[in-house]
């Protein structure tokens, strides 16, 4: 049996989550813990008597549920009776909330927690994104859900989401007049009764210097649709922030609204078993007395509630700055001096220009780069605050958005520098402003840079792939080592989109870890011991790479890296863009928890690519290329920080330094994309054609015969790949030739030779351009020729040569001819077989292939089309002589 419920005093968050999560799952049983609100109530009375099942708890036993779905809670004390259903043994629990600060002691089961107004909105946004249709009934009730929430779109906690989700429902027919009925905020006799008592019952503390009113009641019954009473009061007394007790017989209720940032009544409400949103939340409390609950609000409220500091009083005053003309050296000299791990670069009018740090200074210079400006490396993405700002803008900076320095301004005018050690001493001195992370005693990251993304593994990923990355986490818990998966996969999970390119990271041995997944999941591993990686080809030819974390440091620019071991966020640290430097945990216990260090999902949301330090091109001038591929294919911006690096590099002539077979490498992958001609343009527009093939004759450059000659290949493949899907032929090489085609063999040699080229590929690329130039020149100097003699001319080439020749011919009709060629001459077949030409008397042997390809050709030159032709022509041309005796 399975069960769908919400929370008791459901609302319309509530039940609109629970009709949502009721059409994904029919066979449902739709089931209230306990009362409901009033207007709730009145609603489905009058609405949906008809439309859907609820059944009464007392009918159903709960000893037969294997299945609860849990919407808008996580805690088994806001389920009342249906709680005993948690006890029986094999009960499959889902959580559908939007309480991420809650934790309820439900929270640790299959959950689905987004931080949205509504629970409702995640539902709507599954429902779009699945394409499902709803009626507009549905979409009403989803409507209310939201709007009930968020209090119309205006509580502080609505998001986007909550707003892109109301905006939809509405074009589904989502009735507005219906929904502002049934969210009326007038008050009945009796809850005017009560909100008059609050009134008279209410006093004010002031804590931190804010004013707290606190009401505390005693009445003989459960009060219904306290929420209301509680906004109401809070609107009518102009009140910031307001706490309701309400001791009825056996428990105790708080309700608790807040209309400032300072003060979060959801984090108060869960310290005492409830939860909510930062600016609504309530708590039911049993076991308790009025007195007790007093005390335990009032101590809750002395160590949630603190004064924010301002950022005036946390700066380091007088400021110690650099010009950006000066040179690194020159920099890491006064960094020295005054023993700082960051500097503000000023202009001349004493304008903040930039950020450097000691740790991209010493890099420089380790690289023998001091000699440059500091305005070369630093960063130049600097945000300043007012004198007057909290400490929370400081903290979100810093921390969420890695500046080093926060210059202070009192207007135009530079006034201070707060840094992370200023902003690390506050923290400390106050641990009541620390985040909350800070107090849990875990491995993992923060909240904020950790999320479980479960449901959308279920949403993207086939069942194969999970049950995959289950049996590789199951595998490191064995030997006790912790498993991620890593880069482009996890890039493109949160993009929606299934990456079939797994790269697993695990903080341990990777050779032997690969071993032992070989072991125990079959196939086979190929180990490469310089870089301590591995390649395992499972038994269906599905293929893993394994690594260790490491740390890479280059001893000069553009060199290959040195590896050490390292961890899991040092492994991270040194991938090229932060779009690729997340990790998705694979072990059991924390499978499927994102792993962001870097505050990464922020850039890929931006649809920004930017590289994790200022010295990235210096060390790998080949993650350029990656860049230009991953901005062309993904539709993403180079961040213009990112471009400067770009531009710094190709200005240090790192590619005429280089041999490196990474550059081709990476060129390969730009050549194998759908259309890789806007990252070859974007490559021109950096310059970098120059250092590529430094030999190519005549001098290369884009133009519109470049680009004409380019998209031709781009057609060519596309036509072929359309026409004859199962055809095998090699890509980038074919875009390559044809970038080289107006250059000889020398100079193609010259490159395969400069970026160390395998044998075997030099080999055919070779040969392939020898032998296209070569027909393509004997075909023109023949000029008009039969089919049969252009298809004798290309009989024995490879699909490589055929499309590099159609990619490179001047005019249309003779790439008409190579395509027809290669797409149906050269597979033509006559009509008549072997077994005919015995049945007409002639011997088996060389003569058969005679006959056979005359007939083919008789159809290429249109002499023969049919059978009857076929015969006739045999008999006509070949004599009695060849006949049997």
């Amino acid at each position: 049996m399975h069960i769908i419920t919400t929370h008791e005093n459901a609302d319309f968050d509530g039940l609109a989550s629970m009709i949502a999560a009721y059409k994904f799952s029919p066979e449902a049983i739709l089931i209230f813990p306990g009362s409901k609100e009033e207007y709730l109530r009145e609603f489905i009375t009058q609405t949906l008597a008809y439309d859907y099942d609820f059944q009464e708890l007392q009918a159903i036993d709960l000893r037969h549920v294997t299945q609860l779905t849990i919407v808008d809670s996580q805690s088994s004390a806001e389920l009342g009776s249906v709680a005993g259903c948690l006890e029986n043994p094999d009960v499959r629990i889902n959580i559908f909330d939007h309480h991420p600060d809650t934790h309820g002691d439900l929270s640790d089961k299959t959950a689905h927690i987004e931080n949205y107004g509504a629970c409702t909105t995640y539902f709507v946004r599954i429902i779009k994104e699945k394409n499902l249709v709803i009626s507009p009934k549905e979409a009403t009730i989803f409507a209310l859900g939201i709007y009930g929430d968020t209090d119309s779109l205006t509580h502080l906690d609505t998001t986007p989401e909550d707003i892109y989700a109301a905006g939809w429902l509405l074009e589904q027919g989502a009735d507005l007049g219906v929904i502002s009925h049934f969210l009326r905020s007038a008050l009945g006799t009796a809850q005017e009764e009560i909100l008059h008592e609050l009134k008279q019952a209410a006093d004010i503390f002031y804590i931190q210097r804010f004013p707290i009113t606190i009401a505390s009641l005693t009445l003989p019954h459960y009060v219904n649709d306290l929420s209301l009473i509680v906004k109401h009061y809070c609107e009518m007394e102009n009140l910031d922030s307001v706490f309701v007790l309400i001791a009825t017989e056996n428990r105790i209720q708080l309700t608790a609204q807040s209309r400032i940032a300072d003060i979060n009544v959801g984090v108060i409400a869960r310290d005492m078993g409830g939860g909510g949103h930062a600016t609504s939340a309530s708590a039911t409390l049993t076991h308790t007395n009025m007195t007790e609950a007093e005390e335990q609000l009032i101590d809750l409220l002395h160590l949630h509630i603190q004064p924010q500091p301002l950022a005036s009083e946390m700066m380091s005053s007088p400021v110690i700055s650099i010009s950006p003309n000066i040179s690194l050296q020159e920099a890491n000299a006064t960094l020295t001096r005054y023993n700082i791990t960051a500097l503000p670069v000023m202009d001349d009018t004493k304008d903040i220009v930039g950020i450097i740090s000691r740790q991209i200074v010493e890099k420089a210079m380790y690289h023998d780069l001091g000699h440059l400006p500091v305005n070369t490396y630093m960063s130049t993405e600097v945000e300043t605050l007012d004198k007057n700002a909290p400490l929370a803008e400081v903290q979100t900076l810093i921390i969420e958005h890695r500046q080093r320095l926060i210059p202070i301004r009192d207007e135009q005018t530079i006034i201070g520098i707060v840094t992370r050690t200023d902003l690390l001493n506050r923290l400390v001195n106050d641990p009541a402003n620390l985040p909350k992370d800070l107090h849990q005693e875990t491995a993992l990251p923060s909240l904020k840079r950790k999320r479980n993304l479960n449901s959308l593994m279920v949403e993207t990923l086939d069942r194969k792939m999970i049950l995959l990355l289950r049996d590789i986490g199951e595998i490191a818990d064995g030997i006790g080592f912790n498993a991620f998966a890593v880069g482009g996969f996890v890039r493109d999970l949160l993009q929606n989109s299934a990456n079939k390119d797994l790269d697993i990271v695990v903080e341990g041995n990777g050779i032997a870890f690969a071993k032992l997944l070989t072991q125990k999941m079959g196939g086979k591993y190929l180990a490469h011991e310089k870089y301590m990686t591995a390649i395992i080809t499972l038994p269906d030819g599905f293929k893993v790479d394994i690594a260790t974390a490491r740390l890479e440091y280059y001893e000069a620019p553009a060199s290959l890296p040195m590896v050490e071991l390292s961890s899991i966020k040092l492994d991270l640290s040194r991938r090229d863009f932060s779009i690729n430097a997340m990790a998705l945990q694979i072990n059991a216990e924390y499978f499927g928890t994102l792993i962001d260090y870097f505050n990464c999902q922020n850039d890929l949301k931006q649809k920004k690519i930017k590289v994790l330090h200022n010295l990235s091109f210096v060390e790998d001038p080949s993650r350029i290329f990656r860049a230009v591929r991953f901005e062309s294919r993904m539709k993403f911006k180079i961040a213009d920080h990112t471009i400067r690096l770009i531009k710094n590099a190709i200005a240090m002539n790192l590619f005429g330094k280089s041999r490196d077979s990474r550059f081709l490498s990476e060129l390969k992958y730009i050549l194998l994309e759908k259309d890789p001609l806007p990252s070859l343009l974007r490559l021109a527009e950096f310059k970098i054609f120059q250092y590529l093939w430094p030999d190519l004759r005549p001098s290369y450059r884009i133009n519109r015969r470049f680009t004409h000659t380019i998209s031709q290949t781009r057609n060519t493949i596309e036509q072929f790949e359309k026409v004859a899907p199962k055809e095998k032929f090699n890509k980038w090489m074919i875009y390559l030739l044809a970038i080289f085609h107006s250059s000889g063999t020398e100079e193609l040699n010259a490159f395969c030779l400069r970026f160390k080229e395998d044998e075997k590929h030099q080999r055919t690329l070779l040969k392939t351009k020898y032998q296209a130039d070569a027909l393509l020149k004997k075909i023109i100097h023949t000029g008009t020729m039969p089919t049969s003699v252009f298809a004798t001319l290309l009989a024995d080439t490879s699909n490589d040569v055929i499309l590099y020749m159609i990619s490179i011919a001047r005019t249309t009709a003779l790439r008409t001819s190579l395509f027809d060629y290669i797409t149906n001459l050269r597979d033509l077949k006559p009509i008549l077989t072997g077994k005919d030409l015995m049945i007409l008397g002639f011997r088996p042997g060389p003569q058969f292939k005679e006959i056979l390809t005359a007939l083919r050709f008789g159809h290429m030159d249109n002499i023969l089309a049919d059978r009857e032709e076929e015969l006739a022509f045999v008999k006509e041309n070949f004599t009695a002589a060849n006949l049997q005796s």
